[in-house]
């Protein structure tokens, strides 16, 4: 297992599928998914579970609300990857953002690699 992808949930209900979707059709296929799911109050978790059961790269942690960086160092806990990354709920990346980020590391040697990203805004 190359990259583990960690993802803290809590209440994200309404955007949790595109974040899911982007990852689980990324081109770079050699990764799991760790689901770390705060009490929400939304249906998040019925989305976490669809999830896990169409993927078996996806596992659903549970965690009481101790905020985003307690659930990422829960997640680095469990993750089983020989790289880590992160990515909030209410995110997504395009189907090409592991292949980069891993060819990066690869090429350059490097023992981190970062992105710039894009802002998006419906309104």
């Amino acid at each position: 297992m190359e990259i583990s992808v960690i993802i803290p949930v809590y209440n994200v209900e309404k955007y949790l599928r595109q974040c899911l979707d982007s990852v689980i059709t990324q081109t770079f296929a050699d990764f799991e998914v760790l689901l770390v799911l705060g009490k929400s109050d939304d249906n998040s978790e019925e989305v976490c579970l669809e999830y896990v059961e169409k993927d078996k790269r996806i596992s659903l942690y549970y965690q009481e609300d101790k905020g985003l960086g307690s659930a990422r160092n829960f997640g680095i806990e469990k993750a089983k990857g020989k790289y880590i990354s992160f990515l909030d709920s209410d995110d997504w990346w395009d189907s090409r953002m592991l292949s980069k980020l891993y060819s990066c590391m690869i090429l350059e040697n490097a023992d981190m690699v970062m992105c710039d990203r894009y802002n998006v805004y419906y309104d």
